[in-house]
Formats: C-alpha cells, structure tokens, sequence
C-alpha cells in the first residue's frame, strides 16, 4: 500500500466536547458536524460525540437524513434551515429542529401542512449581513410563528462575526441584540460559537454551538489548540518514497520555484493535492519527520506541491531513509500552523481532504 494515511481519534473529539461542556455554563451542547463532520467524516464524528453532547447542527437536510440512516436518534438542527415544502415535510418527519433565517420560510411554515410537529429557531441579523431577519421584523416574524399549527417557537438564535478576532467590537453588541429579542419574547437564545465558548462565557445561553474547538484547532490566531486544552482529533502522515541528492544552484519541482543554495538532499512524500494536501502551501511549510532513532524532526517544503508528491529540504536530517514517515500535520506539527503558512484556516484543510488516504480510526 502507498502508505498515506489520516487518523482520526474519538476520544480526542470526546475530550474536546468535554472541554466545551465544562467552559458552557449548562448549556446544551450541539455539535457541529456539517460539512462531513469537519472533514473527519459525518458518521465518525456523531458515533463519536453522541454520548457527550445533546445535539447536532448540520448546514442541510441530507446531511439529517444520513444521520438518522445511521442511527442517530440526537435532536438535529438545520442550520440553514429547508429550502422548499418538500424539505420541509421531511424534516418534520425525521424530527429535525430548523432554523428561520427569513420571511420566505416563515410563510413555507404558514402555508405546508406538516406530518409532525416542528420546533424552530428564528434566527436574527444582529450584525453580520450573512443570514437572519432584520431586527425590525423580528417581532413580527415571531407573531407569525406562534400562530402556525404544530410549529413551536423555541428560541432566538445568531452567530457571532468577529468572537475570533483580537481586536472585536462587534460581539457584545450582537450579544445583546439577540438576548434583548429572547428576552421580549420569553424564550432563550443560543449565540456561542467555538471562540465565544472560551472568550464570551456570558454567550452560553440555553444552548452552545461548538465547531473548529472539538476537531482540536484554536478558533484563536494568537493561541494554540494545546494552550486552550484541546486534543488532537486529525493527524496527516505520508512516507519518503525517494531521496534525491540536489547540487546547490539547482531547483527542485514545478515551475522550478525552489533553488539550492547548498548542495541538499531532497526527500519525496508520497502525498500532494490529490490527496487534500494545499497546493498552494508553500517552501518553508513545516512538516515532521520520523527517523530512524525514532526521534521527530522538523523539516520544510522545497518546491511546489504536486497531485501525488511533495518534495522536502532533509540536508540537516543525515539519519533519514526511505520509508521513513512524514507528519504533515497532527501531534508534532499543528494543522493551525499549517495552516497559517498556507494562508486559510484549519477548516478549510480538514474539509479538502480527498477519499485517496487511508482512514485509521481509533
């Protein structure tokens, strides 16, 4: 076998749903595994989770359904809510929870009849122009609601735009524009995300809803996973197929973008973007490698990457062979710091991984 490989551990997510459950106040706990759970497979992450949270938001009613094929009899929330009538009378009878996010699914509600009752969330604009009602029509838009047969109002709902950011006006704002419309209308809130859950403790309302922090990434560009207390869920590891030696002067991979400075050995992993590894990460980008005394070592990129291989600077590495393993990210190197020399942020590299490494779960 090539050898490419991604782990993935549950009790790394239990340990972190545990974290967010401890710093949540008695919230309820919804897990957010839309998206394939994060990249680390949808029925993994539930299957892994469902002991230690209440819920799980999914961004689609498939994603719902799988999970009710798979078993999981958890509430779910639709964080998009439905799209049609069809949608609608489905998810009522798979007993999904959905959010409101706009007039158009409050008449949906008014006009379909449902095979089973429906609780929902109506979500506010409170400041980030993305999803929600105005706060001029919330009122309103309640009233609405509460008339509809067999739907229930249970809440008020908004996400925060800038919790993450060191420098953030914008979430106290957002915060008491939704606890105020709650608290008109006599029902809880639900706000905190990953970086509210560690930043904004006062966010927590009746109900959290965890993300990046239980795949073991930082939702913080200034703190690491390890500093908030968080385990590592998702570790990328490939071997050295071929070891090349480069004579100083001479470049190494497409486009000939890396040169020798010095005479240098070249190391050739056997995994590139066809696999989910960022082709745009460039030279420097730090991987890890195991020698052959069993110690981890840092080495970096040199070159661009390529659909099946990538090409790393091992001159300063005189114990490494072929065959030796590669972490491209996971307990030696963080996917945060991955991530900051590619550029994007650890979600994006978890959901870009292909089918092509094989999943060792644990």
């Amino acid at each position: 076998m090539r050898g490419t490989r991604l782990e993935l551990r549950s009790e790394s997510l239990r340990i972190n749903a545990r974290r967010a459950r401890a710093l949540s106040a008695g919230a309820e706990l919804f897990a957010m595994v839309k998206a394939d759970g994060y990249g680390h497979g949808l029925r993994f992450a539930a299957q892994s989770l469902r002991d230690d949270v209440d819920g799980f938001g999914v961004a689609m009613l498939d994603e719902a359904l799988q999970l009710r094929s798979d078993g999981v009899d958890a509430p779910l929330l639709l964080l998009e809510g439905v799209f049609d009538a069809a949608e609608l009378v489905e998810a009522a009878g798979a007993g999904c929870e959905l959010i409101v996010h706009s007039e158009w699914q409050v008449e949906l509600l008014e006009k379909t009849s449902l095979p089973a009752p429906v609780r929902v969330w109506l979500k506010l604009d409170t400041g980030m122009h993305r999803l929600g009602v105005p706060l001029t029509a919330v009122d309103a838009l309640a009233v609405r609601l509460r008339a509809c047969g067999q739907v229930s109002l249970v809440g008020m709902v908004s996400h925060f735009a800038c919790a993450d950011m060191l420098q953030d006006a914008l979430s106290m704002l957002q915060l008491q524009r939704v606890r105020d419309a709650a608290a008109r209308h006599g029902v809880p809130f639900s706000a905190a995300n990953s970086a509210a859950i560690f930043r904004y403790p006062e966010s927590a309302g009746s109900r959290v809803r965890p993300g990046i922090m239980l795949y073991g990434s930082s939702p913080f560009p200034d703190r690491t996973a390890a500093e908030l207390g968080l385990a590592v869920t998702h570790r990328l590891s490939a071997p050295i197929i071929a070891i090349n030696e480069v004579p100083a002067g001479d470049s190494v991979g497409y486009g000939s973008s890396w040169q020798a400075v010095r005479d240098s050995r070249i190391a050739v992993v056997a995994i590139g973007y066809g696999d989910g590894y960022p082709r745009h990460a460039p030279s420097a980008t730090p991987v890890s490698v195991m020698n052959a005394d069993n110690s981890w070592r840092r080495a970096a990129l040199a070159g661009r990457v390529s659909m099946d291989m990538i090409t790393i600077d091992v001159t300063d590495l005189p114990l490494t062979r072929i065959g030796d393993r590669v972490e491209l990210w996971g307990d030696q190197v963080s996917v945060d710091e991955v991530a900051q020399h590619c550029g994007t942020i650890s979600y994006e590299l978890f959901c870009r991984m292909t089918a092509r490494p094989e999943r060792i779960t644990s």
